[in-house]
């Protein structure tokens, strides 16, 4: 099937949205609020503050409200080798150092950010990494043939560009390495030339502050979203990127004719009075990933639940029944499911380990297909992704690589009544909690009547289907019990006053 697509950016003064959408669906959504910009990709230079041999990691401060973490893992030493060898995180830092440091990961609920040594610049079509002197290729890139085609322009490109350097000043002719993305598949020498001189006129720059800049302070900050998701998100199927702000649309059409000549054309500006994300029902569609339920069309339903360890995804065939049999009803719904996780797991954003529980099949064929889909859909996902095969528990288990909170953490923050459980006691079992309460404080505490303050349903219950037990109770304790509806209690709780 071909693959239409189209980048929505919707732009207001406190935040950046950006929607992706393929053939009228929805299929990723960025959000980036003024007051909160994304971290990852962002340089600073920082101070460690405290070195744990016990963890092999350390805590750094970067200026942020909480320190950062940095595994041993992620430090690069001397040599431009990874340290990955346990034990030796004292040897390489210790407290008070200065120490370069780039965001790797969004601070996530309780947790800092992540942070690694291994620094990176990026443009168009290459990653620009200091401190490696080697050439990579984007692993997305599959074909052999063009694979070594880029590596063999990229070393022709940095060799030319390297004679020139020398020339003009042999102390300053240390070169790091690149990564070549995935966009770059398909591009020319020129493309290469001008990502190359673009990106060592910003590390030179970046090298320059790093010395004059304080500890604690930000080198580097990635581009805005709107110019982020035409440089990183923008894919030969992209038709339009429409913007509905002339201010940014100016912004990016600069970027895009200095720096992506075959995206400035596709560029437009909407000034329609109709909202920009409901020329797809976007809102809509963002509204309905919040939920936990995801409806299939068959009938079948999906049902996504995030927790802080992992997220679990629940495969149920619903009001769907087939047409032949059980077990091709089963396989039909899980085909189907596969290709809506793959755009669920893609559009809320989740990341980490994700546990998918499909309907059970007996059928090796059929799990085997199922398992193909998963993957067809995750192919055009930007997340790195890892699946394993069917367990014997029939559950399919993979990752997701997360670096920023997902598409629910954004925009919601934990229930404050249910503290983020999605569970409230009932009104019989708040009901009964009162009953014992008011025993207990009678044994403590003399007094003649108590009152009871609680919500409108639990005092409901209270003077109706529990009015026997309560009338008992007087009886029990030899006190009257009168009862007052407070309307901001919440069903759980209650207040039990002597007078």
């Amino acid at each position: 099937m071909t693959i239409s697509e189209e980048i929505l950016i919707n732009v207001t003064p406190v935040e950046t949205r950006v929607a992706v959408v393929e053939n009228g669906m929805l299929q990723e959504v960025y959000i980036e609020r003024a007051s909160k910009r994304g971290l990852v990709g962002n340089i600073y230079k920082g101070k460690v503050v405290r070195v744990l041999p016990g963890m092999e990691a350390a805590f750094v401060d970067i200026g942020l409200e909480r320190a950062a973490f940095i595994h041993v893992s992620d430090i690069v030493s001397p040599d431009g080798s990874d340290s990955d060898s346990p034990g030796d995180i004292a040897l390489l830092l210790r407290e008070g150092q200065s120490l370069v440091v780039q965001v790797i990961k969004d601070p996530i609920g309780t947790k800092g950010a992540r942070l690694t040594t291994q620094l990176s610049v990026a443009s168009r079509y290459l990653v620009y990494m200091p401190s490696m002197p080697h050439i990579g290729i984007s692993q997305r890139i599959e074909d052999e043939a063009e694979r070594e085609r880029l590596k063999n322009l990229v070393l022709s490109c940095t060799r030319e560009d390297s004679d020139a350097a020398e020339q003009e000043a042999p102390e300053q002719n240390e070169r790091g390495g690149f990564i070549v993305r995935t966009a770059a598949e398909g591009a020319g020498e020129e493309e290469f030339k001008a990502d190359i001189r673009f990106l060592e006129r910003l590390w030179r720059k970046l090298e320059q502050r790093i010395g004059e800049y304080p500890d604690a302070s930000v080198i580097y900050q990635d581009l805005p979203l709107a110019i982020r998701a035409i440089r990183d998100l923008i894919k030969p199927q992209s038709e339009k990127i429409r913007i509905d702000s002339r201010e940014s649309f100016n912004k990016v059409k600069e970027f895009a004719e200095n720096f992506l000549i075959d995206v400035s054309s596709r560029l437009e500006y909407y000034p329609g009075e109709r909202p920009i994300f409901d020329l797809y029902n976007i809102d809509d569609e963002i509204q309905k990933a919040l939920g936990r339920k995801v409806q299939l069309k068959s009938g079948g339903y999906l049902i996504i639940d995030q927790t802080e360890a992992m997220t679990t995804i629940d495969v149920n065939t619903g009001a769907f029944v087939g047409h032949r049999n059980l077990e091709e009803t089963i396989f039909k719904t899980n085909l189907e499911a596969a290709r809506t996780i793959g755009r669920q797991l893609r559009l809320r954003n989740l990341g980490g380990i994700i546990i998918l529980d499909f309907i059970d099949m007996a059928d090796e064929e059929h799990q085997r297909q199922v398992l193909r889909m998963l993957e067809k859909m995750l192919e055009r996902d930007h997340a790195r992704t890892t699946i394993s095969c069917v367990s014997e528990l029939g559950l399919v288990e993979m990752t997701r690589k997360r670096t920023t909170e997902s598409l629910g953490q954004t925009l919601c923050e934990p229930c404050s009544v249910c503290e983020g459980t999605g569970f409230l006691k009932t009104a019989e079992t708040v009901c009964y909690e009162i009953m014992r309460e008011i025993l207990r404080v009678n044994r403590a505490y003399d007094a003649s009547v108590y009152l009871v303050m609680a919500s409108q349903s639990v005092i409901d219950r209270l003077l109706d289907e529990e009015s026997d037990n309560v009338a008992d109770l007087e009886t029990f304790i030899g006190k009257q019990i009168k009862f007052q509806v407070e309307v901001m209690y919440n069903q759980g709780q209650y207040d039990v006053v002597l007078i």
